[in-house]
């Protein structure tokens, strides 16, 4: 009867132990200095720009992914291209940051302001990796660098299935002082929010909706998803980066600025029109990246877009 009881313990034990490799195996966290690079069963998915960095001194900045990987292993995103050196891979930025309507500085490309990441926790689930990010935004022109924006980021990445990855992300802004605002360009394009700065490859396409989109200087009306597909890989294998966006987004179905040329691709929050940002409530916003190879055709993003609206945050709504 003993031998019996040490043999089935030691069974648990294995399969236990089975357990923990695999879920090990799934996602894992490499810390640099420089911030957190999350691979899965070994490969790289991105790297989280924790830190601040800078080129030759100049464009300081930081809470950004990049190099964001394709499923093959090919660099998707760009950081610090020649003709925007404030481009900086998958990031979130404003032109328009102002206390009481006094300017505080363009958090585009980040002139006095600058971004304290206060702390990034990492998580493990059996099929998803999670990284959560508190950071305060400051400006050297208000009280001395006091912090006057919080930013609550979560990115969740779930486990490869059917030759696709899931990225979420949910960016959560709270004003630290009275009188907050952000807004986009102070144009007609008013571009800022979300954004990827990809390669751009001649064969780029914009697809919404299996429609192809042509970029406009100003914002394009289309749906809530668009995806962006070319030759990335070093072989000439065609992979692709599809943007999408929940209903629970205050601009859902939110506007896109689009460049098939020396840019960025943005989906537009809130616009030219700066928004407050209140104490007690803070403003939500809800992404989605789906890393693929193939182009648009190639995977059912419809029924992607179908599957993310039925995601529900209520937690974020107390």
């Amino acid at each position: 009867m003993k031998r019996h009881i040490l043999i089935l313990c030691s069974c648990v034990i294995a399969l236990g132990s089975c357990h923990s490799q695999k879920v090990k195996s799934i996602f894992a966290y490499r810390n640099t200095d420089q911030g957190v690079e999350l691979l899965e069963d070994g490969n790289p998915v991105f790297f989280y720009q924790e830190k601040p960095k800078s080129l030759d001194g100049n464009y300081i900045c930081n809470n950004y992914l990049h190099p964001l990987y394709s499923l093959t292993g090919d660099t998707l995103t760009e950081e610090f291209p020649v003709d925007h050196p404030y481009h900086r891979g998958i990031y979130w930025a404003w032109h328009q940051m102002y206390v009481d309507g006094k300017s505080l500085g363009d958090g585009w490309i980040m002139e006095n302001i600058s971004q304290d990441v206060k702390n990034v926790q990492t998580n493990i689930k059996n099929n998803s990796a999670e990284i959560k990010i508190n950071a305060a935004w400051k400006s050297t022109l208000f009280e001395n660098n006091r912090s006057f924006l919080a930013e609550k980021t979560t990115i969740t990445v779930h486990s490869l299935q059917n030759g696709i990855r899931k990225i979420d992300f949910v960016i959560s802004l709270q004003a630290l002082v009275p009188g907050v605002e952000i807004g986009g360009s102070d144009d007609e394009k008013g571009y800022g929010g979300f954004c990827a700065r990809l390669k751009l490859p001649d064969d780029l396409t914009f697809i919404s909706d299996y429609k192809s989109v042509t970029p406009e200087v100003t914002q394009v009306v289309a749906g809530p998803w668009m995806d962006f597909s070319a030759s990335f890989g070093r072989n000439g294998e065609t992979s692709g980066v599809a943007i999408l966006c929940h209903p629970e987004t205050p601009n859902y179905p939110a506007l896109w600025i689009l460049r098939a040329k020396t840019s960025m691709q943005n989906i537009v929050y809130p616009g030219r029109n700066p928004v407050k940002i209140q104490l007690n409530k803070p403003i939500n916003l809800y992404y989605r990246l789906i890393i693929h190879n193939g182009n648009a055709d190639s995977i059912d993003l419809n029924q992607l877009q179908n599957e993310y609206e039925k995601q529900k945050f209520l937690s974020d709504k107390k």
